[in-house]
C-alpha cells in the first residue's frame, strides 16, 4: 500500500500536503481500494470557510458513499474540477491527479496534530 511520508494524515483516510500557503487534500489509497471504484464525486464551494473535522465533499463508488472531512480548519481555495468529469482517476492516482480540493490553513500548527505516514500506518496494520 502506498503512503507517502511527506503528507499527513486523518484516521478518517483524508491526507494533507503541508507546505506553502495552500494544501491540497485527497484520500489514502487504503481508502480508495476499500471503496472500489469511484463513480461520482461532490466538490466542495470556493471561498467555503470550513473547520478542522467539517465534512466538506463527498465520493461516492459502486459500493457507497463517504465523506470527505476537512484536515484543518480554512478557506477552500481551489477544487479539482477535473473529478466529476472522471472520478475513476481516484482510483489510479489518489496522491496526484485524485486529489479533491486545497485549503488555505487558518493556522498551520494544526498540521503538527495528524497523523504522520508512519502512525497511519501503524493504525492501518
Amino acid at each position: 500500500m502506498n503512503i507517502p511520508d511527506h503528507l499527513r494524515y486523518l484516521e478518517s483516510h483524508e491526507w494533507i500536503e503541508p507546505g506553502g500557503t495552500e494544501a491540497k487534500v485527497g484520500i489514502s489509497d487504503h481508502a480508495q481500494e476499500v471503496l472500489t471504484d469511484v463513480v461520482y464525486v461532490e466538490l466542495p464551494e470556493v471561498g467555503k470557510t470550513v473547520s478542522a473535522g467539517d465534512p466538506v465533499a463527498v465520493v461516492e463508488s459502486v459500493k457507497a458513499a463517504s465523506d470527505i472531512y476537512a484536515p484543518v480548519a480554512g478557506e477552500i481555495v481551489a477544487v479539482n474540477s477535473a473529478l466529476q468529469e472522471d472520478p475513476a482517476v481516484i482510483n489510479t492516482d489518489p496522491y496526484g491527479a485524485g486529489w479533491f480540493f486545497a485549503i488555505k490553513p487558518t493556522d498551520a500548527a494544526e498540521l503538527d496534530s495528524l497523523l504522520s505516514a508512519e502512525e497511519y500506518r501503524a493504525k492501518l496494520s
